[in-house]
C-alpha cells in the first residue's frame, strides 16, 4: 500500500466516523467521553491541531463545524442535553485509574 492510498483510506474512515456520529445525535458527548475517552469536541481539537501542524488556517469554530456538520452553537441548541446525575457520576468514575 502506498502512502497516498493509506492517507485516502484513513480519510474515508474518518468521513465514515463523522457520518456515523452525525446520524447519532442522540449520543451525547459525555456518553462518548465515558465510554470511549473522546468526544466530538476532542475530534475538533485534533482536527485543529492537525491543521496547525500542516500550517493550514483553520479556526477552532471551523474545526468544530467540520466535526459537527453545522455551527457548534446550532448543534448545542438543537441536540445537546443537560447531563444527568447518572451521566456525571459515570463520567467521574471513568476518569478513575
Amino acid at each position: 500500500m502506498t502512502e497516498q492510498e493509506r492517507t485516502e483510506l484513513e480519510a474515508a474512515a474518518f468521513r465514515t466516523l463523522l457520518a456515523h456520529l452525525n446520524s447519532r445525535k442522540d449520543v451525547q458527548n459525555i456518553e462518548l467521553m465515558t465510554l470511549a475517552g473522546f468526544c466530538r469536541n476532542c475530534l475538533a481539537k485534533w482536527y485543529k491541531a492537525a491543521a496547525d501542524d500542516l500550517e493550514i488556517d483553520v479556526s477552532p469554530d471551523e474545526a468544530r463545524e467540520a466535526i459537527y456538520g453545522m455551527p457548534y452553537s446550532v448543534w448545542k441548541e438543537k441536540y445537546q442535553k443537560e447531563a444527568t446525575p447518572e451521566q456525571l457520576a459515570a463520567f467521574e468514575n471513568a476518569k478513575q485509574p
